[in-house]
């Protein structure tokens, strides 16, 4: 608090800054003024006790000069005081640098407090470099050991698609096709579940793994549509895809993430009903042609509007993450945080009970 209010005097007006560092060093000042009034007075009820009055009007004299003398030292002085509050309101915006750019030390007290400060900082940023060595080490091994995982978890949905294939040319039954599309539904999960922890592992280093090209979002949405097929046949819901046009500079991998995230909600949270696809206004309404939003709308439990605001934080997992014990509350953050990473936007309109939509703008300027 401290801190901010001295930021707060730095901004102020030049007048009010200066007339509050006038009284800083008055304040400062004060004692010596009370000693000098004090000394005064005692020589002068000294003066009047033996009655020395040709000494009394020289003293009288002697006190004004010094007044005098004394009042010019305390201008140069002010100076002096002003000048090094300047210097360390300006050290103040420096940072983590400010250590060094304080003024000179007027004492062996203040260069002391100096050293101890600059000490302070170089502790601070050893501790700090330490903490990103080993945040990077951990990121790099989560990384590792995903990247690892989704090999054999390939390969056991080659297996299992090799397997279904066998049973049916021995016997000619479609009877293992409900277990294998279970079992390739839960191995799918996994592998989403792990291309989220990849996401989050990536998540601060996003802009260095950026490629910006112009593509075709509507091709975006089937690939994802495909890839997310396992649900959908199990699901039993209906998907309608509208005709659009959407084209876009963005990063064709990460919003790739962000449509099959938002799918796999859509599937998680809907029982009945069927999902929407299409291009859109602003608002979410259905436009068809040349568009710049993206509406994926479902006909599921829908939001409750005291969580809408909270839908896209860390960890939240609302009303219906609760009720369901399904939901990481991970999901959304990670749409948002690749949505600004991309200059886009992403928005939610729900309405318990009856559905939800999710608008992702990509509305660009055009030369």
């Amino acid at each position: 608090m401290a801190m901010d209010s001295l930021k707060r005097d730095y901004f102020l007006k030049k007048g009010k800054r200066e007339g509050r560092m006038i009284i800083s060093y008055l304040k400062v000042r004060l004692v010596f003024v009370f000693l000098y009034l004090f000394i005064t007075a005692v020589f002068f009820a000294i003066t009047a006790l033996y009655g020395y009055g040709n000494a009394f009007w020289n003293m009288f004299y002697a006190v004004i000069i010094v007044a005098f003398f004394g009042a010019m030292y305390a201008v140069f002085d002010y100076q002096k005081y002003r000048k090094k509050c300047l210097v360390l309101f300006s050290a103040l915006e420096k940072g983590e640098e400010r250590a060094y750019f304080l003024p000179e030390g007027g004492d062996v007290k203040e260069r002391i407090y100096q050293q101890m400060l600059k000490d302070v900082e170089q502790e601070k940023k050893k501790l700090r470099m330490a903490y990103d060595e080993k945040k990077k080490d951990m990121t790099d091994y989560y990384t590792m050991w995903i990247h690892q995982v989704k090999t054999p978890i390939a390969a056991l949905r080659l297996l299992l698609s090799d397997e279904e294939e066998n049973v049916r040319l021995i016997d000619g039954s479609d009877n293992c096709v409900k277990d294998r599309g279970q079992e390739l539904e839960e191995l799918f999960k996994i592998e989403e579940y792990a291309e989220m922890a990849l996401t989050y592992a990536r998540l601060e280093s996003i802009s260095s793994d950026l490629l910006f090209q112009y593509c075709d979002v509507r091709n975006v949405v089937k690939q994802a549509l495909r890839k997310h097929f396992v649900l959908f046949s199990r699901s039993g819901l209906s998907l309608h895809l509208g005709e659009f046009t959407l084209k876009a500079v963005t990063d064709e991998k990460w919003l790739s993430f962000v449509v099959g995230q938002v799918l796999s909600n859509a599937l998680k949270y809907t029982d009945q009903g069927g999902i929407s696809i299409y291009g859109s206004d602003e608002e979410g309404k259905v436009r068809e042609g040349k568009v710049h939003y993206l509406v994926v709308e479902d006909t599921g439990v829908g939001i409750r509007e005291s969580d809408l605001p909270r839908v896209f934080e860390r960890g939240f997992t609302g009303c219906n993450g609760r009720m369901e014990e399904r939901s990481t509350g991970i999901g959304l953050y990670l749409c948002r945080q690749v949505m600004d990473g991309l200059s886009h936007t992403i928005r939610i309109k729900s309405q318990p009970g009856k559905g939800t939509k999710v608008i992702l703008g990509f509305w660009q300027e055009e030369y």
